[in-house]
């Protein structure tokens, strides 16, 4: 957030000052005492939920470094050396703060509301907004009381544009998100059955969400849902509405063109003027989110072009909606923990898009939270006959109505045990089978027990790993130090864009690739940070102007063509100055210096960003002496160029080993590479970084050997008393080193080691599993928590970096949150 002293903040919240009144700037916000960045800069807002009192963190917090506290007047202050601010109600004192922090935003802010595709526009808007502008928007399904405020602290001065996805569950919840969100531009995306549970009528229910608009200069609707519109168009003046409809009248006419690969938009407007776009999106409810998105976009000024160019790159928006090959050809339309009805009626349509089975099935949970069954039912069924299922299986105790009502066949079941057993028993065989239903009934069981198993290599990521090494560097660096963070090679093998977008959202200064390409690509998908490029070519001048990256400038020459590039071009561009220290690979020597300064005053089109050296050996205790030499030389050449200096630049020497071996030297930013992968290579924090990611294949046969029998290629395997071997579906061009091969690597199977036999195979890898019980088709870990990188890579003779770079990008990677 904007900085805030607590006084501030006290008369903000009408709150009342205690403990000790400390002089801070406080820049940050947290609910979540595991998500503490810089704890000096944070205010921790302790809300009382239904699993945990954010108070009871409080000790834990003081000793992490925080120091400013809000709580409610019923805290019981103990630490007279912190400083709290106590009030009635601390959700309603995140509130207030949020929206001080909102009205010091002036540029514009478009706010969504709806049934659904609320996070899926949010996020296409911000997608296709972000190729002229910088975007804040809500991170996730941030929408709610707290969310939205959490939401708007995201909102930083050099933004362009924000997007605030809200919500409400019940009468009464809408006032104080508008009060938050104070929208320019709003969307209304539809209306359904979610929530009605908190509503007297579906009419109730719009009137609350619509509040939030009282005051937008523009509300952009479908004019097609007839019940929206009609009570949106008694509200709101004529002039303050953008309609939109497949029929002629509206603001913009829509019309659908199906062509072989792509669908053709096209919008007339009522002045006649016409935009033609196009996507590879074909489903009703993508088309329909699309839509809302290209009109959002053209009030607010964009040019079509651009938004094609938007279109382009988009995204496929996690709707929960995810097509599986199941057992016996079948298909699965995996639509758990969804019950809804406008969600029912958006997966049927997709289903309706597929190629044709010999069945189409239906599993549907009860609706819960939806109001009054017996009007809910009704309309299920009539989506229900206008889909022509062949069979619908319901699991609840209240869904028994539905069976009068359709025409399928219709199985009925108390629970979702019931309902596995029975799945166990039937014959399913090229049907089309859609499951959907309520969080409570854990359909996903009924998707495992149905889709194909798929035998293969994942990467998983763990978000929250990643997460916590950051802070693990963080609290060991100045609150002012800023962190660049190494992205090149593929985020060491991680996956660059979306390690990048999670930095993004964790407060990274910087980010740094080898090459320009992998610059270009970031920012393609939306990467907003300053990005340095460590290797820039000549060729590739025109792409760090076009997409902002910064280029590193190592020596007399390239400077000289990289000044004449921007003199010829009439531009300027953002770079950084590597000095060679001792590593003796690319950068200006001390000798360069004189002929550098004097390059500087003929080229003031190169704007210098940073200085910066690199440590050959921080890592290792014996080089420390040369380290320290290293960083003098470092001082020293600083010192002779910044004289010459129209800014001053930012100053960076230490690496992740550098920022545990030399605290005294953070100067302006730190690098963190290596360190935030998990791996600590001065081996003095091995226990307090955690590893991030986990390489892990399937068993695909198991084989009884006999004495004397061989393995492999060159038959270099043996096991000498015979045995148990089992084929892993991981091989060199995955990037499991040939190096493990012959007993050098192993791997975990059910926790316990199974060295490799014979050669690492170029798909394939055999390992000894003669004392373990396993099967075709079991989980074996290649290397992660319980797999030290470093171990592994002593083995055979290498360093982590290249264990951890060396993963094809033909292995899946998965990203998730625990």
């Amino acid at each position: 957030m904007n900085a805030l002293t607590p006084e501030q903040i006290a008369s903000i919240t009408g709150g009342k000052l205690l403990g000790k009144n400390l002089p801070l700037e406080l820049t940050r916000v947290s609910i979540d005492s595991r998500q503490i960045l810089n704890p000096t800069q944070t205010l921790f807002v302790a809300l009382k939920g239904a699993k945990a009192d954010g108070a009871k963190f409080i000790p834990q917090l003081i000793e992490e470094g925080v120091q400013v506290f809000l709580v409610s007047e019923s805290f019981q202050i103990q630490n007279k050396e912190t400083c709290y601010i106590a009030v009635k109600d601390t959700r309603k004192a995140l509130q207030s703060l949020a929206k001080y922090q909102r009205e010091l935003f002036e540029k514009p802010v478009v706010s969504i509301t709806g049934s659904n595709g609320k996070t899926i526009v949010k996020e296409w808007l911000g997608q296709i907004l972000s190729q002229n502008y910088a975007v804040a928007k809500s991170p996730k399904s941030y929408n709610s009381q707290v969310g939205l405020p959490l939401s708007v602290f995201e909102i930083q001065p050099y933004h362009q544009v924000a997007i605030l996805e809200v919500g409400v569950s019940k009468k009464g919840e809408m006032e104080a998100l508008q009060a938050i969100a104070q929208p320019n531009l709003g969307v209304f995306t539809n209306i359904g059955t979610a929530h009605d549970e908190g509503f007297e009528s579906r009419e109730e229910k719009i009137k609350e969400k619509l509040q939030l608009f009282k005051d937008s200069a523009l509300l952009v609707y479908n004019k097609d849902q007839k019940e929206l519109s009609k009570i949106i168009e008694a509200a709101i003046e004529n002039e303050r509405l953008i309609a939109w409809s497949d029929e002629p009248g509206a603001d913009y006419t829509r019309a659908i063109k199906f062509q072989d690969e792509l669908t053709k938009i096209i919008l007339i407007k009522s002045d006649l003027s016409t935009f033609t776009f196009y996507t590879r999106f074909s489903d009703q409810a993508s088309l329909e989110n699309l839509t809302h998105t290209i009109v959002s976009a053209l009030s607010l000024g964009m040019l079509s072009d651009s938004i094609q160019k938007g279109i382009n790159l988009l995204r496929q928006v996690d709707m929960r909606l995810t097509l599986k090959p199941g057992i016996n050809d079948s298909l699965i339309i995996d639509d758990t923990y969804n019950n809804d009805l406008a969600g029912l009626r958006v997966s049927l349509d997709f289903m309706r898009q597929q190629r044709p089975k010999r069945r189409k099935i239906l599993f549907l949970s009860e609706f819960q939270q939806q109001g009054q069954p017996e009007k809910i039912y009704p309309e299920v069924a009539e989506l229900i006959n206008s889909h022509s299922l062949d069979l619908v299986v319901a699991v609840g105790e209240n869904i028994h109505p539905l069976q009068g009502l359709i025409q399928s066949e219709f199985k009925a079941f108390s629970s979702t045990q019931e309902l596995s057993e029975w799945v166990g028993l039937e014959n399913f065989s090229d049907d089309l089978i859609l499951i959907t239903g309520a969080r409570a009934y854990h359909f996903e069981q009924i998707v495992n027990q149905l889709q194909q198993r798929i035998h293969g290599t994942t990467l998983e990521i763990n978000l929250n790993a990643l997460t916590h090494n950051f802070n693990f560097y963080k609290r060991r660096i100045k609150p002012e130090t800023k962190v660049m963070v190494m992205v090149k090679a593929f985020a060491y093998g991680g996956g660059a864009v979306e390690i990048a977008n999670h930095l993004q959202t964790l407060g990274a200064d910087y980010l740094a690739v080898a090459f320009t390409d992998e610059g270009v690509m970031l920012r393609k998908q939306g990467i907003q940070l300053p990005i340095m490029v460590l290797n820039p070519v000549q060729e590739s001048f025109e792409l760090c102007k076009t997409y902002d990256l910064e280029p590193v400038v190592f020596s007399l020459e390239f400077f000289t063509s990289l000044g004449n590039w921007c003199k010829n071009n009439h531009t300027q561009l953002k770079v950084h100055l590597d000095l060679d220290t001792g590593m003796r690979r690319l950068g200006f020597e001390e000798g360069h210096l004189e002929a550098l300064c004097n390059l500087i005053k003929t080229y003031p089109e190169l704007i210098i960003q940073s200085l910066y050296t690199h440590l050959v050996g921080a890592d290792e205790e014996i080089h420390r002496d040369y380290s320290q030499e290293q960083l003098d030389s470092f001082i020293r050449m600083k010192d002779q160029i910044l004289p010459h200096l129209l800014q001053k630049p930012l100053l960076h020497a230490l690496n992740s080993a550098g920022i545990v071996a030399f605290p005294d030297y953070q100067l302006d930013m730190v690098r963190l590479g290596i360190g935030l992968y998990g791996v600590e290579v001065t081996g003095k924090h091995d226990r307090e970084l955690q590893a991030i990611s986990t390489l892990k294949t399937t068993i695909s046969q198991v084989k009884r050997i006999e004495p004397g029998e061989t393995i492999g290629y060159s038959r270099k395997g043996r096991l000498e008393n015979g045995g148990k071997i089992a084929t892993l579906s991981i091989g060199y061009a995955d990037g499991y080193d040939r190096r493990f091969s012959n007993g050098k690597g192993y791997v975990l199977i059910h926790g316990k080691k199974a060295p490799v036999i014979g050669n690492v195979c170029m798909d394939m890898v055999m390992v000894d599993v003669t004392d373990i019980e396993v099967k075709a088709g079991d989980e074996a870990i290649i290397y992660g928590s319980q797999i030290s990188l470093k171990d592994l890579a002593d083995r055979i003779g290498t360093i982590p970096y290249e264990l951890l770079t060396n993963i094809s990008s033909r292995v899946k990677r998965v990203y998730y949150l625990d």
